[in-house]
C-alpha cells in the first residue's frame, strides 16, 4: 500500500437523522470498516490475526473533529494513513472527505494489540508489524 488506502462510501438513509444528515456515530462505523479494508488490501486480514496469533486490533483511543456535515445519497471517501507503529500499537488519520475533497471529519485512532483470551496488550505479530511499519516509514510527514 503506497500512500492512504481509500474506501468510497455512499450515505445511506440508515446512515442519516430526519433531516439527511450522517449521524456523528456513523463516521465510527465508516472508519473501521476502511481500516478493516485497509488491512485486507495489504493481505493482512484481521481474521487471519486471529485465527494464527489469537490476536486483534482494539481502539484504545479515537478521537475525532467534525467539520461538516456528510448527507443522504453523498458519496464519500474515507482515507486511512498509517502514522506510526510500536510494538503493541498503530496510530492512524482517518480522513472523510466528500469526493470532490472536501473534508468532513478526522479522526485520530489509536489502536493496541491484545491477546484474545486475557485482552492484554501482545506485541503485535508477523508481518502486520513489520507491513505496517514499512507504510508508516514511507508516508510523508
Amino acid at each position: 500500500m503506497s500512500g492512504p488506502h481509500l474506501w468510497p462510501i455512499r450515505v445511506y438513509f440508515e446512515d442519516t437523522d430526519a433531516g439527511g444528515v450522517a449521524y456523528h456515530a456513523r463516521y465510527l462505523h465508516w472508519a473501521e470498516r476502511a481500516r478493516t479494508e485497509a488491512l485486507r488490501a495489504m493481505g493482512l486480514p484481521h481474521q487471519e490475526m486471529i485465527t494464527r496469533h489469537g490476536v486483534f486490533l482494539v481502539v484504545r483511543r479515537l478521537e475525532v473533529e467534525y467539520f461538516k456535515p456528510a448527507r443522504l445519497d453523498e458519496s464519500v471517501v474515507v482515507e486511512t494513513h498509517i502514522r506510526r507503529v510500536t510494538g503493541v500499537q498503530v496510530v492512524l488519520r482517518q480522513v472523510v472527505r466528500r469526493d470532490a475533497g472536501e473534508v468532513l471529519a478526522v479522526l485520530d485512532v489509536r489502536l493496541a494489540s491484545v491477546g484474545q483470551g486475557g485482552a492484554r496488550p501482545v506485541p503485535l505479530p508477523e508481518p502486520w508489524r513489520s507491513a505496517l511499519r514499512a507504510v508508516a516509514e514511507a508516508a510523508p510527514g
